[in-house]
């Protein structure tokens, strides 16, 4: 693994130091962490009326591709 550093002001490196601190991380992981970005939070499902049954059932997920019968087959497989 690579070792890195950069400068920063003492007032920096404390407020630093305790928020990973705060976190119970270790300053690397701290830093790994926030360097990658904000973590992912998923978007809060929906729900609308079924145009076949009319029960209210979760639409499906923006980001996420459309569930289909091959699929719930595929997960079935797995399945004794």
């Amino acid at each position: 693994m690579k070792t890195m550093s950069f400068k920063g002001t003492d007032f920096e490196a404390r407020r630093i130091r305790q928020m990973a601190m705060e976190e119970r991380l270790t300053l690397s992981e701290f830093l790994r962490r926030r360097a990658s970005g904000p973590p992912h939070t998923p978007a809060k499902p929906q729900r609308v009326r079924c145009e076949f049954t009319g029960a209210m059932i979760f639409a499906p997920l923006v980001e996420r591709p459309p569930l289909t019968s091959e699929a719930v087959k595929e997960l079935d497989a797995d399945f004794p």
